[in-house]
């Protein structure tokens, strides 16, 4: 059974407060179900309540109290912040919406549709104005973006659509399939019309995964005597994709280059084609993270696709913010905004996701 102390550290480890806002990755939360499951012992379940309202009575968290002027709460979710372009649209959105005087809410669903729910009835608790989504997938969202729409709050969704039209407020989304064009082509300057290469994929239930991989295979397909010796899903994740790579390696050590998914995939075969000494392979990334931006500058990474992850927030708050003051939405449920192609060209132009200046 879970004691006080090892409450209050998890406590202590996932949860922070800035100003207005509560930033809590409720795993404490989770483990005390566990337990409660577990144990299916009402007085234990007594004990284990009182532990965590002890813990978190130490720890002053408390969800956020609306000032008398505030128009209200808005409620910002994302996946987790251990990938910086999910950090980075939060904090956007974050701040956009304390501009305007909103109290915010920053919770992460770590792409677990199960969290997100849990998390959107937490919106609803609280009487929240709005949320901002950017969803644990794009079938497993739809019952979480109803839920919320039933209980009158709009969701304006961020970065990832859902497989269906007419329940989310907005979609703003990065046009995928017109980034994954521009990467392929330059993948393909890069490495020639003949060789071998590497493709790792996203998550399976992520509609962006599905779309930048056709449009990289549009443009690499085109090329006969370009060939495909691998394709495999690193999820999205760092660790996932240098242990991915390096069986990888052992099966193709003649490759010339990798097309990933995403930045953090390709910064973990990166790391894989190093530790081999395969430093001459061209790794081509999507999202345009400052750690893959760096290095670019390192030339280690060859080029990357920046999506305007700095304007997904903002804008979604924005349509939030009219809809909260005029009832009105925008005229077009789905809005795309073009990526932009980052090479040693460019890089020095771009910071965090954004234009320098």
């Amino acid at each position: 059974m879970l004691n006080l102390a090892d409450v209050q550290s998890e406590v202590q480890n996932d949860a922070t407060i800035t100003g207005n806002t509560l930033f809590i990755r409720p795993k404490v939360l989770l483990a005390v179900e566990r337990e409660i499951m577990f144990h299916r012992n009402w007085s234990k379940f007594i004990v284990m309540l009182l532990v965590l309202a002890t813990a978190l009575a130490g720890f002053n968290v408390s969800a956020p109290t609306l000032a008398q002027s505030s128009p209200g709460l808005i409620v910002i979710i994302t996946p987790s912040h251990d990938n910086p372009f999910f950090k980075a649209e939060a904090d956007s959105a974050d701040a956009a919406a304390k501009a305007l005087g909103y109290e915010t809410l920053v919770l992460v669903h770590d792409d677990d549709p199960n969290l997100q729910d849990q998390h959107v009835d937490q919106a609803i608790a609280l009487g929240a104005k709005a949320i901002i989504l950017d969803n644990a997938g794009a079938d497993a969202s739809i019952a979480a973006v109803r839920k919320a729409k039933d209980a009158g709050i709009p969701t304006f969704l961020i970065d990832r659509e859902i497989n269906e039209t007419g329940l989310a407020a907005s979609q703003i989304i990065s046009n995928n399939y017109q980034g994954a064009v521009l990467g392929a082509e330059e993948f393909v300057r890069l490495i020639g019309e003949e060789g071998k290469y590497v493709e790792l994929l996203g998550r399976e239930s992520d509609t962006n995964a599905h779309v930048r991989s056709q449009g990289y295979h549009d443009v690499l397909d085109e090329y006969p005597d370009l060939e495909l010796v691998a394709q495999q899903s690193a999820n999205w994740s760092q660790t996932e994709a240098f242990d991915v790579m390096e069986t990888i390696i052992q099966a193709h050590p003649d490759i010339l280059g990798v097309i990933s998914g995403n930045d953090t995939m390709a910064m973990g075969a990166m790391a894989a084609l190093q530790a081999a000494g395969m430093t001459d392979v061209v790794v081509v990334g999507f999202d345009g993270s400052q750690d893959v931006m760096d290095a670019i500058k390192a030339g280690t990474i060859a080029a990357t696709v920046l999506q305007p992850v700095a304007q997904f927030g903002p804008l979604a708050v924005e349509q939030a913010h009219t809809y909260i003051t005029t009832g009105e939405l925008p005229a077009e449920e789905k809005a795309s905004i073009d990526c932009i192609l980052i090479t040693p060209d460019n890089v020095e132009e771009y910071f965090n996701f954004a234009p320098v200046g």
